[in-house]
C-alpha cells in the first residue's frame, strides 16, 4: 500500500465537492491490527489485542462530523514473551476476568495539519479517561483519485497505564504505553 494520505485527507478535511452525508465504513478484522508497546527496563514489550468491532463514520466534507467507537477483548491481548501476556491480562495490569473489554469512543474530531486528532472516551478496567489519538488516512495502491470506499486508517497515540489503575509491576515495566491502531475499512452499501 501506498501512502497518500496527503491527497485523502485533503478529501478529508477540505469540501470540495465530495459527498456532504456522513459515510459509515466496516471493518476488515483479518486486515486490522490494535499494538501496543511499552519499556521493560531496556526492553520493549510489545503486543496486541483483538478488535471486537469498530464503527466508523467519516463526514468528507466536514470533518467535526466523523465518529469512531471501537472494542477491544481483552481477554484475547497477546504479548512478546508469555508471561508478559499473563501479567498482562491479569488483576494488576488489564484484569480482563472483570473488565473484558475496552473501549475508545471519540467525542471530537479536529484537523492537524494533513491528519486529524480524534479526541475521545477510553475505558480500561472500568475507568474512564479522556485520551487523544492522532489519525491518518491511506488508500489502496492504485485505487483512483477520491476513491474512498477502501481505506486503512492508522491511530497513534499514548497512555499512561497508572492512569486507568494497571500499576502492576510498575517497577519492572514503563507506566507510557504506545498504542498503534491499523484499521482496514470499507464503506457500508
Amino acid at each position: 500500500m501506498r501512502r497518500l494520505a496527503a491527497l485523502v485527507l485533503a478529501a478529508l478535511l477540505c469540501p470540495h465537492g465530495a459527498s456532504a452525508a456522513t459515510t459509515a465504513y466496516h471493518l476488515d478484522p483479518t486486515a486490522s491490527t490494535v499494538a501496543f508497546e511499552t519499556d521493560f527496563g531496556p526492553d520493549l514489550i510489545t503486543g496486541s489485542i483483538p478488535l471486537e468491532k469498530a464503527d466508523l463514520k467519516l463526514d468528507f466534507e466536514n470533518v467535526t462530523n466523523c465518529t469512531v467507537d471501537v472494542a477491544l477483548d481483552v481477554t484475547g491481548a497477546k504479548a512478546s514473551f508469555p508471561f508478559a501476556a499473563q501479567a498482562l491480562k491479569g488483576p494488576k495490569v488489564l484484569d480482563a476476568r472483570g473488565h473484558p473489554r475496552m473501549t475508545f469512543e471519540s467525542t471530537s474530531v479536529k484537523r492537524a495539519g494533513e491528519a486529524a486528532d480524534v479526541t475521545g472516551n477510553l475505558t480500561i478496567r472500568g475507568v474512564t479517561r479522556p485520551v487523544t489519538l492522532h489519525a491518518q488516512i491511506f488508500r489502496p495502491k492504485g485505487s483512483a483519485e477520491g476513491e474512498l470506499d477502501h481505506l486503512t486508517v492508522k491511530l497513534t497515540g499514548n497512555v499512561n497505564r497508572s492512569d486507568f489503575g494497571a500499576t502492576g509491576w510498575s517497577d519492572m515495566v514503563g507506566d507510557q504505553v504506545r498504542i498503534i491502531i491499523t484499521a482496514r475499512i470499507d464503506a457500508a452499501g
